[in-house]
Order: C-alpha cells, then structure tokens, then sequence
C-alpha cells in the first residue's frame, strides 16, 4: 500500500517541579500497536512523526502526526498519561499551516556574473532567474489489576483511561482488547506502570475506515517539556524520523539528547548541481551523534493571526465562498451555514448517538485554535522547529526540552553566500549585441575584461539608433561635392 499520513493521539503530563531529578511526569507520545500481518501482508511500520507541542504555564497540549507504510486498519494506540487528559479532535490543516510558515528555505548566492556588454540596439532579451531550494465506546474486558478511569467516543475513536497496578494484568487488559504489545515493547509498557503512569487507549469504532481518522488533541493541566520516546519505538523500523514545533514564550532545546544547528556560513550551494549541501551536512551530524542527535532547524516569532486566518480560511477561494461547494441532487441535506461549510472541510462537528450535532465544526476549530496558543503571550510567541532522524536505539531515553538559554531568533530563511563549482554566465559576440553562450563565471568574466574598452555599434538598418549618423555624413558629402561642381563652372 502506499505512504499515507495518519494521526496518532498523544498525552502530556502535569506540571514539572523541582524535584525533577528524582521523581517526573512526562508528556507521552503514543506507540501504535497493530496485529502481526498475515502471510499475504507487509508489515506496518510508521516512519515518521511531526509534533505539535503547546507549553504553558497551567497547560500543555500535543498533537502526533504518524506516515506509515502498510495497512493500518487495524491500527490502535497506547500512551502512556499522568492523570486525566481531555482528549479532543484536531485537522491535518494545522500541521500543513506550521510546515507551510516555518519550512527551511535555502536562498542561493548571487550568481555575480560580469555585466552585459553595452550594445546601443540590444535585440536579445534575457529573464532574471531566481536560484532557491525550500528544502495525520466499550470500556473493553474488565481485568484485575486494572481500573478504567474514564472512557468516551471522540470522533471516530473509542478512548479509555487506564490505571494499572500490575504490569501483567495492564498486558493481559491490552491483549483481550485488540491491543498488540509487540514483545520488544512489553519490557517498556511494565517500565512505565512502574513509574506509576496512567494510560490512554485509541482504536477506530467498529465499522470505521482509515478514511474516517482524524488527527487527535490530548490537553493536560500544567507545563510539560518531556517527550516519553521510548513508547515510540512501538510500530517503528530501524529509523524513524521527529518533526517537533514547539510553541511557547521563548526558544527551546533539547536537554538529555545532543541538539546541533548548522550555520548558515557552513551550508554552500553547489552550481553544478543547483542544490545546496544542506542534507548532507544534517546527514553526518545526525550520523556523528549516533542517530541521536536534534537539529534545531528554526526558532521564529509566531503571530497566533497567521495560523488561525490560514486555518479559518483554508476551506474558501475567491469570492469568499467555500470550497468545493454543497452537495447538490440526491445527496444535498440541509443546507449549511457557509461559514459552518468551510470549517467542515477541515473539522469534523461533534454529534451524539442519535447523530444530533452537539458541537458544529466552528466551535471544534474554535476550541483547537485555542488549545494550539492557550496561555502564549502574543507579543512573545515563538515556534522553534526541531528535526531528528533517529534510530531505534536511542528510543531507550525520554526526550527533556528546556529554555534555551540563547533566545536569539533563528530564521527559517538561509541567504547563503558560500559555493561549490561556478555558476555559468553568458558570454556574447564580438559585436557584444548577441548572446553565444555559456561559461563558468570566471571564464565569462575573463572574456569580458578582453573586451573592456572597446566600443561596439550594431548596425541595424533604417530607423536604427545608427542611422542618423550615417545620413548626416552622406548629406554633408553631398553638399560639399555640389559645391565643388559649382565653383569649377564658375572658374
């Protein structure tokens, strides 16, 4: 099957004290267990995740967005909580509007050819080329050891909230429930009861399709910079890539996990290959830290209007009018508020069991925005984008994200101005009025300077910048041979 993008829940924990070298909540991103594929079946395997994390002061906010290869219709979710969280439903648009602001663009240098030749009747045209690479409710089979704290229906989801006391009786729970525990990830899920964490569950209703997921946003009380990644390793191969943006009043880092940024002196576009070395240098950092090193890639200020107009208006095109319109014939239904309209391209309305809308897609879009910035002072929102490659084996660890202590602002745009090889340049005739060609830039240039000094006309024909000047010679030899005849008849 194809690459898809799906969205896997995340929770995030309570707040962090002083005694965090001893004793920590943590913010937990999800591992997605499915059954082992039949023998007529690839395997599931997720390849990448990009994260959203919201940090407040009394409240965080996560969302985990999956790409996977394989079927994941039977996909499910477990993920480690400390305490209750309020799960609620998000849009794909949100990632799509934080990739779209915060994608690393790498602007070429100035190519620096010699300047054209001067030509008084230039007939050749040339257009200005710009060089840039811009490098997704049963509370199940009762089991001692293990109390469900809290389950609802949230979109196409049936989530439960667990609490285990035994780490046999949660694995024999997520066994008679549909949720494979992989059994190198059994060691990690009896690790986190240990540490006295609650779970939250996730699997798809009965009757639903991958076509019906959503992305999923977990909320806790209280600021949480942890990201548990060992419940990661749950459902990866060898690799697995980390597109984190973490939103909050300053710039972040990472704490317990080599971090690296690549000066933009450093990165050299290559003309040859008009492209930059960009991925190449990220490509041995990554590898000289072992598969765990984090890139901090950009840190940037974020008005919370720039994401909330391109999310609110990403359902409408010209004329204000949604897109791609109503339903019409057999399958129109009652027709909708064009503002409701548009939000339901993105955002699905929450309904009960009688199917009676309860919350419209407005106010579920309204409450995900609010969530996305909850308790960020405008005049101090930052988005610092982070990017790690990162192999199975450093999923041991829980990633801890601290202040950094440069807030210096990191641009997503990269000006570069160091080169590999010569860019090529034109080169002109002799008459310096038509382009011949091609050379590398110092060849072009040498050219040029062979040519300085000399002056070039371009004899182009009547009505020509030229002409007049051969007119005006030939009427004043004319006049002069006319006065010559004259005076001999006069002699």
């Amino acid at each position: 099957m194809r690459n898809k993008l799906i969205l896997a829940a995340v929770a995030i924990s309570a707040a962090l004290t002083s005694t965090y070298a001893l004793e920590r909540d943590a913010l937990a991103c999800g591992g997605c267990f499915s059954p082992p594929p039949s023998p007529t079946e690839n395997p599931t395997i997720v390849t990448d995740h990009r994260m959203i994390l919201t940090i407040a002061k009394d409240q965080s906010t996560l969302y985990d967005q999956i790409k996977y290869q394989g079927s994941p219709s039977s996909f499910a979710w477990v993920l480690p909580i400390s305490g209750t969280v309020t799960v609620g439903l998000s849009a794909d648009i949100v990632f799509r509007t934080l990739d779209g602001i915060t994608t690393t663009s790498i602007v070429a240098p100035p190519r620096n050819c010699p300047a054209a030749p001067t030509c008084n009747n230039r007939n050749s045209s040339f257009g200005a080329s710009s060089d840039s690479a811009a490098g997704s409710a049963d509370a199940g089979v009762a089991s001692p050891g293990v109390t469900v704290t809290k389950q609802e229906v949230v979109g196409p989801y049936e989530t439960v909230q667990l609490k285990a006391t035994d780490a046999n009786a949660l694995q024999q729970w997520l066994a008679a429930n549909g949720f494979n525990v992989p059994p190198d990830v059994k060691p990690v899920v009896d690790k986190y009861v240990a540490e006295k964490f609650d779970f939250l569950a996730l699997k798809l209703i009965p009757g639903k399709l991958v076509q019906d997921m959503r992305p999923v946003r977990v909320t806790t009380t209280g600021a949480s910079a942890v990201l548990p990644l060992r419940m990661v390793a749950a459902g990866t191969g060898a690799t697995v890539g980390v597109s984190l943006w973490v939103l909050g009043e300053g710039r972040y880092e990472t704490q317990n996990f080599p971090g690296f940024y690549i000066p933009t002196p450093d990165i050299a576009w290559d003309w040859n290959q008009n492209k930059s070395n960009y991925a190449e240098l990220r490509a041995a950092k990554t590898t000289a830290s072992a598969g765990r090193g984090w890139e901090t890639e950009s840190s940037t200020i974020l008005y919370p209007q720039q994401v909330e107009s391109a999310v609110t208006n990403s359902g409408y095109y010209g004329g204000g009018y949604p897109y791609p319109g109503p339903p019409t014939g057999a399958d129109a239904g009652p027709e909708l508020d064009p503002q409701e309209q548009a939000a339901q391209i993105n955002y699905d309305p929450v309904v009960d069991a009688q199917g009676t809308v309860v919350k419209t897609a407005v106010q579920v879009r309204a409450e995900d925005l609010k969530a996305l910035f909850y308790g960020i002072p405008t005049a101090s929102s930052r988005v610092t984008r982070m990017r790690a490659d990162l192999a199975h084996a450093s999923l041991d660890a829980d990633l801890v994200m601290t202040a950094s202590a440069d807030q210096t602002v990191l641009s997503n745009v990269r000006q570069l101005t160091a080169e590999i090889n010569e860019p090529q340049c034109p080169v002109y005739s002799t008459d310096g009025c038509t382009q011949v060609g091609t050379e590398p830039r110092s060849d072009a240039t040498a050219r040029s300077n062979g040519n300085a000094g000399e002056s070039f006309s371009c004899s182009t024909g009547a009505g020509g910048d030229a002409s007049p000047v051969w007119i005006g010679a030939g009427l004043g030899y004319l006049a002069m041979a006319i006065a010559r005849s004259r005076r001999r008849r006069n002699a």
